[in-house]
């Protein structure tokens, strides 16, 4: 990997922040389903989460952007850290007092809703504390802290919930905002431009319309979108694992997309030399509609988890890609407000993936329906260049 973004102090400092906390939501990714269903029982009040956090997320997505480009962007991030310490510490509260289901979704909403509006300006940071010319290793090392945290972060949570029970496992999230926080304090102070506009939903609509201008942008949101609408089979792998070695291996399934991005990211000093970022996407995810449709077809789990490992890697890659495009040509008073776009992308799709997919392996079979979407997702994917020509076309050498 290239390192050396994290010859800066300030950015240094933002990538343990981000390392540390990343792992501590991971663990609470797997303790707040547990949570639920040690309360109730219920698969359906554990999917409900899903609307929980979704509802409030969404509601805030924008407010956060317009908050990005108007005020110090670290004190966005300091503030949204106190109140996702504060939502963690609650939570620890209520697994040791056994409350009712309801304050457990209210505490999702609020964890979601807080995250959201942190997200914008932690992003929106970067660009402000590394040169152009480190943008891709930033991309590189950011899914290499996505990977490690989805690969370490459930295993600590289920060892944490099984040493020390469900308030542990609140506590050490808890414990990651607060090293997050120091990490923060000690950047320094990140203020807006001197004509900036008040958060509004004029600004809002502002950052919208700068969005739809550029049709570069646009296609790194459709085309990911696309690509985790079809090609998203998560919901279908407890049902996948029935026929690949039972309960056992259902977390190895999990677990193997996040180990291809993480190799993605170890390998990743060749795409410095990359500057077509978006064919680059577009490449991505039809790698990654391939190795859906690959694992589809699988019937040993050794050829299962193969395909996931190579759709990760294909993730991961598509993701440096499209961070490196933001963050190096989005003027930096958009960036709060294009972070919030990409994360309501980021957001629904996969949603509204695990919904296709259980509709279609209701209608069909698992199979069909993992196969399907592999498909569906590659034909999307080229759709997409067909009606995104500039996208394809973007050349990071080329002159603005």
């Amino acid at each position: 990997m290239n390192l050396s973004p994290l010859r800066h102090r300030d950015y240094r400092l933002l990538f343990i922040a981000q390392a540390v906390s990343s792992l501590g939501t991971m663990v609470t990714y797997v303790a707040l389903p547990y949570h639920m269903y040690a309360l109730t029982g219920s698969s359906l009040s554990v999917g409900l989460l899903g609307a929980a956090e979704l509802g409030p997320l969404l509601a805030v997505a924008f407010l956060g952007g317009a908050l990005a480009d108007s005020v110090d962007r670290r004190r966005v991030s300091l503030l949204t850290d106190l109140g996702l310490t504060a939502g963690s510490l609650a939570l620890a509260m209520l697994a040791v007092a056994q409350s009712s289901t309801g304050l457990l979704y209210v505490l999702a909403g609020w964890m979601a809703a807080v995250g959201a509006l942190q997200r914008p300006s932690m992003e929106a940071l970067v660009p402000r504390l590394v040169p152009s010319a480190d943008i891709p290793a930033v991309a590189a090392l950011r899914t290499l802290v996505g990977s490690l945290a989805m690969i370490a972060g459930p295993a600590l949570g289920g060892v944490l919930i099984a040493a020390g029970g469900l308030r542990s496992a609140y506590l050490v999230d808890a414990a990651s905002y607060g090293i997050s926080l120091i990490c923060l304090w000690q950047i320094r102070r990140v203020p807006p431009a001197d004509d900036v506009e008040n958060p509004s939903v004029a600004a809002v609509m502002e950052g919208l319309r700068y969005a739809r201008s550029r049709q570069e942008l646009v296609g790194t949101y459709v085309v990911d979108f696309v690509a985790m609408v079809f090609g998203m089979p998560l919901a279908l792998f407890p049902a996948m694992s029935g026929t690949l070695g039972g309960p056992a291996v259902l977390g190895w399934l999990y677990a193997a997309p996040a180990v291809g991005a993480l190799v993605a990211s170890l390998t990743s000093r060749w795409t410095l030399r990359v500057t077509r970022h978006g064919l680059g996407v577009l490449t991505a995810a039809a790698i990654w509609g391939v190795a859906i449709v690959g694992f589809g077809f699988s019937h040993s789990i050794g050829s299962a988890l193969a395909w996931l490992v190579v759709a990760g890697g294909a993730d991961g890659m598509s993701g440096m890609f499209r961070m490196t495009m933001w963050n190096q040509t989005i003027p930096d008073a958009f960036r709060g407000r294009l972070a919030s776009i990409e994360m309501v992308s980021y957001s629904s799709g996969p949603l509204l993936g695990h919904l296709e997919a259980g509709l279609v392996a209701t209608l069909t079979s698992v199979r069909t329906s993992v196969v399907s979407g592999g498909a569906l997702c590659i034909a999307g994917v080229v759709l997409c260049g067909l009606l995104l020509p500039r996208f394809v076309a973007y050349d990071a050498r080329a002159p603005e």
